[in-house]
């Protein structure tokens, strides 16, 4: 199992982390099969989406925000219970299929680390299980 760090600059934004993923690919020579990606924190997340508009992300983000708002309105009394459930909608985990040692991507697609509760030091755990 690998790690990759993703430090956060805001409360909530979802960053490209395609190239870091990519990166740990190429060194462990990892080619063909399927690579896990999971995120070990309750208030963020990571999900497959349109890498080549920055604006998406940016939509993505701000649409969560108003779907799920920040507020003193939830049980939750740590003033992140939006956080918890935005990571909730997202996700801790996903998965891409590689061959070649490239993901099997669709045209537009990359891997957004998912900050909901920022800024902060985070980790994504990556496993990869080779194709027999």
């Amino acid at each position: 199992m690998k790690v990759i760090e993703v430090s956060t600059g805001k409360r909530e934004e979802l960053i490209d982390i395609t190239s870091k993923i990519m990166n740990v690919v190429k060194e462990e020579k990892w080619t063909n099969g399927i690579l896990f990606l999971y995120v070990p924190h309750t208030t963020a997340g990571i999900t497959i989406n349109e890498n080549y508009d920055p604006s998406v992300g940016d939509d993505i983000s701000n649409n969560l925000k108003k779907l799920v708002p920040p507020g003193n309105f939830y049980k939750h009394t740590e003033g992140n219970a939006d956080s918890h459930i935005k990571s909730t909608i997202t996700g801790q985990t996903t998965f891409i299929f590689l061959e070649g040692g490239r993901p099997v991507f669709g045209t537009w697609q990359g891997i957004f680390f998912c900050e909901f509760d920022g800024p902060r030091k985070r980790k994504v755990y990556l496993k990869f299980f080779e194709e027999r």
